[in-house]
């Protein structure tokens, strides 16, 4: 087992939306954090060493029939535990404790008093405010478990063993609205937990290396890069690894923006001085996409495709059994295949959820338990230029999931011309750092304009810019109405084909970063 998973924190999911939350908030703290399923066998649990485990929220009610349980011989290991909300029912109800249904539900912000000192509560304010989000409530403690908080309307907000180490929560710590949250799992992984500071990139970078050259000891390995600093971050790790044996292949499937392919192999040619490789392979994957309206569709298709191509230009490099790619954590969680929960499938992305089912390559992916945030922080221990570091992230199917309905070059070249202007106009006015993710999209509606005195009907384009930490979660950005006006005029004047630009300010949820 890879030492720097050893001594961290398990979290069993229980299946709120708020578990990928506590992962990033423990990691944040360089603290290796892992989501696993709630029924996850002691063996197991054995076998990943954790210093301490925390019991995620959950929609169910513990008295409910079917609700979500866990093996309580966990219990008896008295590995410190950390119950959050449903984690906290589970908790009481374990140790004889009971739990009701409340005629008060509390949601939303909340203030609660600390009434028992305790580790958990270590230089808190005796009045704070939390984040609740829960419709039962402890009716009776378990023997020998104490109050350590009680909201405003009497519920008890904080529970703990005799020696705490068992603490629970009924609110959620996790949540930013909590606001000496961060401090309270730190007091808990730290202080109870006894937790060490080793999750950090430098330490990530050399365990990666190791396993890369463990896997590879000979033959060579094909990198997918596009530019962003997922792959690029990939292509640099191997290449610390195994050299020149790592060779990095661009594939220009017709769907980059502006100029992106040349730009992308210059800068990691002359920055990092990759063994990189550009192949065009838009004829193919333009000629496969003709006429495809499902989104779903086209993602798989573009990550069947893309095996394909990899597969065809693998014969052009001796002894390549392996291919390494940038797929992330949250790209897991969206397509559905993160071993945290059953989560359903929100989009299939090309790098997961749509690849073949049978494949030539072994596949190598290095931040597939990564966050964004934590990706950019190698980078730079990697030695990444800062626009790459920096460079907003950008799908695998690129514009193909941009331009909603039917794929042609018509299409392509107009939204290239769009999302240019709009990319551009934010760095000049100082904008782009600010924000997560932006782009330009093409709706599949043409609308009635008027251009010197005569009638247009020409297609909508949609602009949108979030804020996020992690992409998990994704707020609008909040342009100014001069801001707007003036890219809407910049399109409409500049690119032949659009005559109507609205901006997107719909959150995720309920919407997601991309249209498709």
């Amino acid at each position: 087992m890879d030492e720097l998973k050893i001594n961290g924190v398990l979290i069993l999911d229980f299946g709120s939306q708020y578990t990928q939350l506590i992962a990033r908030r423990v990691r944040e703290e360089n603290v290796y954090s892992e989501v696993v399923p709630s029924n996850i066998k002691l063996s197991k649990v054995l076998d990943k060493k954790p210093a301490c485990i925390i019991l995620s929220g959950g929609p169910s009610s513990v008295y409910e029939k079917g609700a979500a349980k866990f093996d309580l011989k966990i219990l008896e290991l008295q590995i410190p535990i950390l119950g959050i909300c449903y984690g906290l029912h589970l908790l009481v109800q374990s140790y004889g404790g009971k739990v009701k249904n409340s005629d008060i539900g509390e949601y939303g912000l909340a203030t609660i008093k600390i009434t028992k000192n305790s580790i958990l509560f270590d230089k808190i304010p005796k009045d704070s405010k939390v984040w609740m989000s829960h419709g039962d409530l402890v009716s009776k403690l378990p023997n020998n478990w104490s109050t350590l908080a009680k909201s405003s309307n009497g519920i008890i907000a904080a529970i703990s063993n005799e020696d705490e180490t068992f603490v629970a929560t009924q609110f959620h710590p996790e949540v930013v609205h909590t606001i000496e949250g961060a401090k309270i799992i730190r007091n808990f992984i730290f202080k109870i937990g006894k937790c060490k500071r080793n999750w950090t990139a430098n330490n990530f970078i050399e365990s990666q290396t190791k396993l890369i050259q463990k896997l590879v000891p000979k033959g060579n390995v094909l990198v997918g890069v596009s530019g962003g600093v997922d792959s690029s971050v990939v292509a640099a790790l191997l290449n610390k690894a195994i050299g020149n044996r790592a060779i990095s292949v661009l594939i220009d499937h017709g769907l980059l923006r502006k100029n992106e392919a040349e730009i992308c192999v210059s800068s990691l040619q002359k920055g990092l001085n990759l063994n990189i490789h550009l192949f065009d392979q838009s004829k193919i994957f333009l000629k496969k996409l003709a006429n495809i309206v499902d989104p779903e569709l086209k993602r798989k298709i573009i990550g069947n495709q893309f095996i394909y191509s990899f597969e065809k230009i693998a014969k052009d490099f001796k002894d390549t059994k392996f291919l390494a790619q940038g797929t992330l954590y949250p790209d897991v969680i969206e397509s559905g295949l993160n071993e945290g929960k059953n989560s359903k499938v929100i989009k299939s992305h090309h790098n997961v959820g749509g690849l073949p089912e049978k494949m030539n390559f072994r596949l190598i992916e290095p931040l597939r338990e990564l966050f964004k945030d934590e990706v950019r922080s190698l980078g730079k221990s990697l030695g990444l230029v800062n626009s790459i570091i920096n460079k907003h992230p950008f799908p695998g199917p690129g514009l193909a999931i941009r331009i909603v309905g039917k794929i042609t070059e018509k299409k392509i070249k107009i939204l290239q011309e769009a999302d240019d202007i709009f990319i551009k106009s934010l760095i000049e006015n100082n904008l782009y750092d600010k924000i997560w993710q932006a782009y330009a999209a093409l709706l599949p509606m043409k609308t009635v304009g008027v251009m010197g005195d005569s009638r247009t009907y020409e297609y909508t384009c949609l602009l949108r810019a979030v804020t996020s930490e992690d992409g998990m979660t994704a707020a609008n950005y909040n342009f100014s109405k001069d801001f707007l006006n003036e890219i809407s005029n910049k399109i409409v004047n500049s690119v032949s084909g659009i005559n109507r630009v609205v901006y997107d300010i719909t959150s995720k949820p309920p919407s997601t970063i991309e249209l498709e």
